[in-house]
C-alpha cells in the first residue's frame, strides 16, 4: 500500500510539474506573440549584450578599496549583483554613499568608469548567441536601439568592442532622462524615437530594474539569467528566461513571429553585419 501511494503521489507532482510547464510556455508565447507584427528590439547592454560584471566589480571594488568603505573589507560579487547591478550611478551613489556630496560622486564614478573601460577594453565578450540574433534582426528590417543605465561614453564603447556600432541606430542612456530604470523613461524615449508602439517591440534585459522599466514602458521582456535568478525576474513580470541567445526557447518564440519584410534598409543593415 506505501509503494501504490509512493507512486500515486510521484504521479501526481509530475503530472502538476507538467502541466506547470504547459502553463509557463502558453504564457511565454501569448506575452512574446502579442507583439507580432514585431517592429523593433530594444537591447540593454550590460549583462544582456556582454559580459560585463566582471569588469564592473573589479572596478568597482578598487574604488572602494581606495576610499575605505566598508572598513576597508572588500564586497563580493554576490553584493554587487545584489545591490548594484541594473543601476545607473547616481542610485548607486545614493546606496554606498548616502552622505556625500554630487561632486564627490562625480569624481568617484569617473575614476570608476575609466577604470571599467580599461578592463573592458581587454577581454568584454558578448552573451552566447547574440550575434546569429542581431543578424536575425536586421534580416527582418527591424529597427534596434540600445537601452541603457551606463554612461553614454561607456556604452559606446561596449557596443562598438562587440562589433555592434552600425547595428544600433540609436543608444539611449539613463542620463538623458527624466528618470533611470525601474521606471520606464528610457525605454518610452527609445519608442518615442524610433516611432514604435509598445505593442510591436520586444525587450531583452538581464536584472529585476531592468525588467521593471521594461513592463511599466507596456513591453514583453526577454531576460537573461542563470537558474539561481531566473526566479526573481519572473516575480517582477519577465515573459521568457534564457540563460543565452542560444537557449531552443527563445527561437521557439520567435519562430512565432513571422515578421519577414524584403526591405531596402533591411539589405543595406546585413550587408554591415556581415563581418560579425
Amino acid at each position: 500500500m506505501c509503494r501504490q501511494h509512493q507512486h500515486s503521489s510521484s504521479d501526481h507532482k509530475t503530472k502538476r510539474s507538467l502541466s506547470f510547464g504547459i502553463q509557463q510556455q502558453l504564457a511565454m508565447e501569448s506575452g512574446i506573440g502579442r507583439v507580432a507584427p514585431l517592429e523593433a528590439v530594444l537591447f540593454d547592454i550590460d549583462g544582456t549584450m556582454a559580459i560585463s560584471d566582471p569588469f564592473h566589480h573589479r572596478a568597482t571594488s578598487e574604488m572602494l578599496l581606495k576610499v575605505g568603505y566598508n572598513n576597508g573589507v572588500p564586497i563580493t560579487p554576490e553584493f554587487g549583483m545584489a545591490n548594484m547591478a541594473g543601476r545607473s550611478n547616481e542610485q548607486i551613489g545614493r546606496f554606498l554613499f548616502p552622505d556625500w556630496d554630487q561632486r564627490r560622486l562625480d569624481a568617484f564614478f569617473a575614476e570608476k568608469e575609466a577604470l571599467f573601460a580599461r578592463y573592458a577594453a581587454e577581454g568584454l565578450r558578448e552573451i552566447a548567441g547574440l550575434t546569429p540574433l542581431c543578424r536575425w534582426a536586421a534580416g527582418r528590417g527591424l529597427r534596434r536601439a540600445a537601452v541603457t543605465n551606463a554612461p553614454r561614453a561607456n556604452a559606446e564603447l561596449m557596443i562598438s568592442i562587440l562589433g555592434l556600432s552600425d547595428f544600433f541606430s540609436l543608444v539611449v542612456t539613463a542620463e538623458e532622462c527624466g528618470r533611470s530604470k525601474p521606471y520606464p523613461d528610457p525605454y518610452l524615449r527609445a519608442l518615442d524615437l524610433l516611432g514604435v508602439s509598445p505593442d510591436h517591440a520586444l525587450v531583452f534585459e538581464d536584472s529585476t530594474t531592468g525588467v521593471q522599466a521594461g513592463i511599466a514602458a507596456g513591453m514583453p521582456v526577454v531576460a537573461i539569467a542563470e537558474e539561481s535568478r531566473e526566479d526573481k525576474l519572473l516575480a517582477v513580470g519577465a515573459t521568457l528566461v534564457i540563460r543565452d541567445y542560444e537557449d531552443p526557447k527563445l527561437w521557439a518564440a520567435l519562430d512565432k513571429l513571422d515578421t519577414t519584410r524584403p526591405q531596402a534598409a533591411a539589405a543595406e543593415t546585413n550587408g554591415k553585419l556581415t563581418q560579425l
